[in-house]
């Protein structure tokens, strides 16, 4: 890792090419210059504050040292032990930015699809795409929607969108996996309560130059879009599936208005597939540990419970629960997500 000269060096330099016309004329560049100048900055302001730690606790040995007064020995060891802790917080988020598979990955692909339960686990998927669209405007983070196919009862038969922000894959990538809710459907007459699912996928988008496709590795297919909208969703083929040959990924887009832009948005939902898996076995490589944090395999699993007669939301990995249901539908997940990054890392 390079020391705090070295990085307060390139932050200075990036800073002198984020002023220079040519820069700020490639918006493209500008975007991603601006994303490494911010992780820089915080890199640097974690080390500072580490060195001002370790200055402090270097204080705190001598005063313990020194000092024969009990009480101020007590006072001085308390003071020790909270340094420590903070010294530990501190460090660890410096090792979640800067070691190799835990560096900041500021956008990501989500994935939402209805499971068992027909048409209220679309209505389901429906209310999960609103708590992660409103958490991601809590969070100041742009949402773009690559694909979309509605229910006729306005829920989603699937959804696709990107989100793009500080650290976005590495704050969601633990939604991954089937999430269940419990609850007295809207449908439902006779009060009972009825048990739905509703899966979820978190990929960390790729840029070109991190996963390059090969004409010839790919087949793409032009077909009708499907879903609520009338005749004028069905009257061309401009919906496009393409087929990955060398590993059989498929995937489609039928969202946008021209075939060319569901071509573009359907490969960029092919890179970051792609991308996964090469993370993935990087990360089998490393560790098979490691293997939980993308959500490989265990997507399968239930991985969370939404109660609304209890108005409790429990995570099963963790054996935590927290009330409040409708704000956490609302988009209130911090609570969530801190804990689950603490207690899975």
């Amino acid at each position: 890792m390079k020391n705090l000269e070295e990085l307060q060096r390139e932050y200075e330099e990036l800073a002198q090419r984020l002023a220079s016309p040519e820069v700020l004329s490639d918006v493209e560049q500008l975007q991603e210059l601006s994303r490494k100048y911010r992780d820089l900055g915080n890199e640097i302001a974690l080390l500072r504050d580490l060195a001002a730690m370790t200055e402090q606790l270097e204080q705190n040995a001598a005063l313990r040292e020194q000092e024969s007064d009990p009480e101020l020995q007590e006072m001085a060891q308390a003071e020790y032990e909270q340094l420590t802790t903070r010294q530990r917080e501190l460090e660890q988020q410096l090792e979640e930015r800067t070691s190799p598979g835990k560096a900041a990955i500021n956008e990501a692909i989500i994935e939402i699809r209805p499971g068992v339960g027909g048409e209220e686990s679309a209505l389901f998927a429906q209310n999960l795409f609103r708590m992660y669209t409103r958490y991601a405007e809590r969070k100041g983070w742009r949402l773009e929607v690559l694909d979309e196919i509605r229910s006729e009862l306005k829920g989603l038969r699937e959804v696709v969108f990107e989100l793009r922000g500080d650290r976005v894959y590495n704050i969601l990538q633990h939604e991954s996996g089937v999430h269940r809710v419990q609850r007295v459907p809207e449908t439902e007459k006779s009060g009972r309560i009825h048990t739905s699912t509703a899966s979820v996928a978190v990929l960390p988008k790729a840029k070109p130059i991190d996963i390059q496709i090969r004409p010839e590795d790919i087949k793409m297919e032009a077909f009708r879009s499907s879903g609520p909208g009338g005749q004028a969703v069905n009257k061309i083929s401009s919906a496009v599936r393409i087929t990955h040959l060398p590993t059989g990924v498929t995937v489609a887009s039928q969202k946008g208005r021209s075939q060319a832009a569901n071509r573009e948005a359907a490969l960029t939902i092919l890179r970051a597939k792609l991308f996964k898996e090469k993370i993935e076995e990087e990360a089998r490589k490393r560790s098979e540990e490691r293997r939980e944090q993308i959500g490989s395999a265990n997507r399968s699993d239930k991985i969370r419970t939404y109660n609304f007669s209890q108005d409790r939301v429990t995570d099963h990995r963790i054996g935590t629960s927290w009330h409040g249901i409708e704000t956490i539908m609302d988009g209130d997940l911090d609570a969530l997500t801190d804990t689950l990054q603490e207690q899975l890392r």
